[in-house]
């Protein structure tokens, strides 16, 4: 059976869990010894205390922000998405950061991202002299309409 192994590399640590039998994340939390205040504009690093092994090469984890935080008080992934490749073997850090208009305080053991397992194409990438054409050709940012 596939797994993803997961390794405390703190002490105070939490294993991710999904909350829910459907959720198709598992909660990261903040793996800090004191609360930390991300004011408007900064960006903050979060540990979380854990290290991963994914059983596969076609297989990533990306860490996406967990809603409430981001609607609810601005707190979104300073990376957008992060992606944490099968081959790496160390700790997992979140990126935060504040967009929101109010400081936010991240407390220990605050749940500040969610894991979400997923499978990845390991195509063979080629340098060609031309593409193939399409209706939408190179029409980008919008070019679709509202």
């Amino acid at each position: 059976m596939n797994m993803v192994k997961i390794k405390r590399v703190r002490e105070n640590a939490v294993i991710p869990k999904r909350a829910t039998d459907g959720s198709a994340g598992a909660d990261l939390c903040a793996c800090i010894d004191q609360p930390l205040t991300i004011n408007p504009g900064d960006l903050a690093k979060i540990p979380t205390g854990i290290a991963i092994a994914l059983p596969s090469a076609e297989l990533g984890a990306f860490l996406f922000a967990r809603s409430g935080l981001g609607v609810k008080h601005g707190i979104c992934l300073s990376n957008g998405v992060g992606v944490v490749d099968s081959d790496y073997r160390g700790e997992i850090s979140v990126g935060l950061c504040n967009v929101g208009s109010e400081p936010y305080t991240v407390e220990p053991g605050e749940r500040i991202a969610q894991m979400v397992i997923m499978p990845v194409s390991l195509l063979p990438l080629c340098e060609a002299d031309s593409l193939d054409e399409t209706e939408r050709g190179s029409g980008g940012f919008g070019s679709t309409g509202r």
